[in-house]
């Protein structure tokens, strides 16, 4: 019972004891004792004293015996994700792909056996989240490949996680990235997932940050995200790397066309891609570019300084000088104690986005669907009801129940 959680909380936070609170009610602790674990129910007076006295963290309807989402799992089940947890730490890679479509899954039973899961794992802060992005045709999947085989030959195990739109008809996806990474798919080092975005904004699919984890528990230590390039709400990607890396074309019709300050400002590098054959002096050019952009739009908020560099993802030209960067750049921010306060408030960012996606659930299920709520919206189609009166009286009747 999570409410029951909150009431330790909340006496720990008034620093007072069950005995004391118990006093408060006019009752024995026996009694509160036996009101907690639903062993007996407690009188209209004494809930109202509860609920008065916990600033409203404690209700009638908690007294009501609920199931949690652990309970609807049965042994089996949990069997099961323990076994699945033991092979994703032997770095099975058929097992971690049945982990993420589990994760990925819209099912009620799959979303329970997900929190079970997510709650034995431990925050892993020795890995390396590179974010990558650039408009489609960019060349992103032939440059994290090209990357990503150079660092399997110096020891590391790197894992990606593409994105791909999906079809706002059918929710599906076609999921080629695979494809494009042959080298990469079939090595025994490395993990290519595609996921489909589902919808959901930043570039992004809906349980990255979840897949992430696994990833790492796996023993990933480079771990790839490549989104699908649509634009500048791709910024979500920034709230779940450690290194943003934006690619861009030689002179892709206009040379500026990248400085947005919902992307380039939050690069920490910029890479142009494809700098090669009758492209490697036009390369050059961009290059050169950018750093002069860069050098006006200034970096005040910022402690390093936002790199341009050049390579040929195809030839594996310049790619060596990418990842000195990037080790450099870690390195840095690791020494500053910067690496860690990103990953803290990354996780708290993830927190109430977490709290945002079970409100909307809560919404689409319990609300939307209710007959006040189908009458308060009639009323606003036929204009008897204004959007402002009708939100207010939505919240207002839920936020009382």
């Amino acid at each position: 019972r999570i409410w029951l959680v909150f009431f330790w909380i909340f006496l720990k936070l008034q620093k007072i004891s069950q005995k004391e609170f118990a006093k408060h009610l006019g009752i024995s602790p026996i009694s509160l004792t036996r009101y907690l674990y639903s062993k007996r129910f407690p009188e209209k007076k004494i809930l109202e004293k509860i609920h008065k006295l916990t600033d409203g963290i404690v209700t009638a309807n908690d007294f009501l015996s609920k199931s949690s989402d652990n309970d609807l799992l049965s042994r089996d089940d949990k069997t099961y994700i323990s076994e699945l947890l033991s092979n994703i730490r032997n770095c099975s890679r058929v097992h971690l792909a049945k982990c993420i479509t589990m994760i990925e899954s819209s099912l009620e039973k799959d979303k329970s056996k997900t929190e079970f899961l997510l709650q034995k794992l431990k925050p892993r802060d020795n890995s390396i989240r590179i974010g990558i992005t650039g408009v489609p045709g960019v060349g992103k999947s032939t440059f994290i490949e090209s990357l990503g085989i150079k660092l399997i030959e110096k020891g590391h195990k790197v894992a990606v996680l593409a994105v791909d739109p999906s079809s706002k008809k059918t929710g599906g996806s076609i999921l080629g990235d695979k494809t494009r990474m042959e080298k990469l798919s079939i090595n025994p080092s490395a993990f290519v997932r595609p996921s489909p975005s589902q919808g959901h904004l930043g570039g992004v699919a809906k349980k990255t940050r979840e897949s992430i984890l696994c990833l790492e528990e796996a023993g990933f230590d480079i771990i790839f995200i490549e989104t699908m390039g649509v634009g500048q709400a791709e910024t979500a990607v920034y709230d779940m790397v450690d290194v943003f890396l934006v690619l861009l074309l030689p002179s892709g019709g206009d040379e500026l066309q990248g400085i947005k300050k919902g992307i380039i400002e939050l690069a920490d590098l910029i890479v142009v891609n494809k700098a090669d054959s009758d492209l490697k002096k036009t390369a050059e050019i961009t290059v050169r570019d950018y750093k002069t952009a860069l050098s006006i739009i200034g970096n005040t908020d910022r402690n390093e300084k936002i790199e341009v560099l050049k390579c040929s993802s195809l030839h594996a030209e310049g790619v060596d000088d990418v990842w000195d960067f990037i080790s450099e750049f870690i390195n840095f921010r690791i020494s500053n104690n910067l690496f860690f306060e990103n990953r803290d408030d990354q996780r708290l960012r993830w927190l109430w986005e977490i709290i945002n996606l079970k409100a909307n659930e809560f919404i689409n299920k319990n609300i939307k669907k209710k007959k006040i709520t189908k009458k308060i919206e009639n009323d606003v189609k036929t204009g008897e009801l204004g959007l402002i009166n009708a939100s207010r009286l939505i919240f207002d009747y839920f936020s009382k129940k």
